[in-house]
């Protein structure tokens, strides 16, 4: 078995790439932020983009989106407040296209029968459900690490996993994260006591390389992205920092692997480096009314 040691600088990469997943994690975080992708919105004009969302959900997201600093809130009078995206959520915006080819490839889709020839196909899943399925994959602690230390030996026992994903941690500890991973299909078990990548799991690393340029990036000088020229100044303006969430433990760099994308899938954004900017449009974005619960298994990881 291989043994690489890390990268030095995959602690910096680990923990933005981790960081960011835990910006994007809350359910409806991206539906949110790529629902202001085009223009500033009031929050009257959120309801009928994101009628599911109730008041208590919608609140907490953009609150959580502005404090995060890639969404900001803008006051020009008490009654008139806009929400649009900062130059650093429109950065993130190709990162997210990245997010969704990986998601519209790799993950697993229900076939349903063609409305015109009536064939069955797999069925059409929004961008935004695609990162919001890829993430809720990713996010769960321990589970970044462990793939970053995958990407970069191949294959590791769980004894190595443990050192170098979890410091800190007892061997013991590795293998609940390891089960998910596997039950995932993100992982397999190598058959001689180690663990691998499977296929799906080796196409994470565009993904990976993509979210950690953006999150290492130099936070841009102006704070925001405004599309709406006319009315008064803004009275006031809140953005935070970009990531406020916790630290998480370093793991050995990503190394990019070549993948095959299915020939049954629709075509997705770029998946080796980022575009130049969201291969969504508006009317994509909300293609169906999305379903509450994950979809069932039929094929590549689960959702």
């Amino acid at each position: 078995m291989a043994t690489t040691a890390p990268s030095p600088s995959t602690p910096n990469d680990l923990l933005g790439v981790t960081k960011t997943l835990d910006l994007l994690a809350p359910r409806w975080s991206v539906w949110v932020l790529m629902t202001v992708s085009s223009q500033p919105l009031r929050y009257a004009e959120f309801k009928p983009r994101l009628s599911w969302l109730a008041d208590g959900q919608l609140h907490p997201r953009l609150r959580h989106l502005t404090n995060t600093g890639v969404i900001e809130r803008t006051e020009y009078a008490p009654r008139h407040v806009t929400y649009g995206l900062t130059n650093r959520g429109a950065a993130l915006l190709p990162v997210l296209a990245v997010i969704a080819s990986w998601g519209d490839t790799y993950l697993e889709k229900k076939l349903v029968a063609n409305k015109d020839t009536g064939d069955m196909e797999p069925e059409r899943i929004p961008p935004a459900q695609n990162i919001d399925d890829a993430v809720a994959l990713l996010v769960p602690r321990h589970a970044t690490p462990i793939l970053f230390s995958l990407q970069s030996r191949g294959t590791a026992t769980a004894k190595t996993l443990a050192a170098e994903a979890m410091p800190g941690y007892g061997l013991t500890a590795v293998y609940k994260p390891l089960e998910r991973l596997v039950a995932d299909g993100l992982v397999t078990a190598s058959g001689t006591g180690g663990y691998q990548l499977t296929g799906s799991g080796q196409a994470l690393a565009p993904v990976f390389e993509a979210i950690s340029a953006w999150a290492t990036a130099p936070a841009p000088e102006s704070a925001a992205r405004r599309t709406r020229g006319q009315g008064a100044a803004p009275s006031q303006t809140r953005s935070g920092p970009w990531a406020t969430t916790p630290t998480r433990l370093p793991a050995p760099a990503v190394t990019a692997a070549p993948t095959a994308r299915p020939a049954h899938a629709a075509r997705p954004a770029q998946a080796t480096t980022p575009p130049d900017g969201p291969a969504w449009k508006s009317g994509d974005l909300f293609s169906h009314q999305i379903s509450a619960r994950p979809i069932s298994p039929a094929g590549g990881p689960r959702r």
